[in-house]
């Protein structure tokens, strides 16, 4: 179970380093508008900074749960589960907080917070064996 845990976590980490791109990178192109929901570029113009800070703090939760992925699978397992459980939870959290301030974001709340919760759920698993 620790394999799929770690696979989860690490695709996890991967949506997020994407919304990353799409944030931070790619904020005012046509297709990222799209994605998000933004009819205008004036929209996109006006959440650029704000879009730019946000796709940061993705980044972040995906380093952390990347190295604490590599920690768990080297060896190094209290440290790399403090990592996968920092990223990963807060990822869940940051799902919860777009559920609830957006239900009609639901899925992609789903996105950004499911498959952190099943790998975190996996590697506690794995971590019992």
């Amino acid at each position: 179970m620790t394999v799929v845990g770690l696979v989860l976590v690490a695709f996890a980490a991967a949506v997020h380093g994407y919304v990353f791109v799409l944030e931070s990178l790619r904020w005012m192109r046509p297709s990222t508008r799209a994605v998000f929901g933004l009819a205008t570029e004036d929209e996109a113009a006006t959440t650029r900074l704000l879009a730019f800070n946000q796709g940061f703090y993705n980044l972040f939760l995906a380093v952390v749960a990347v190295i604490g992925v590599v920690l768990i699978a080297s060896g190094a397992s209290a440290a790399g589960y403090a990592l996968a459980i920092a990223g990963a939870g807060s990822m869940i959290g940051a799902g919860l907080v777009l559920l609830a301030s957006s239900p009609n974001l639901r899925r992609a709340a789903l996105v950004q917070a499911l498959p952190p919760a099943l790998g975190l759920v996996a590697l506690g698993i794995g971590a019992l064996r």
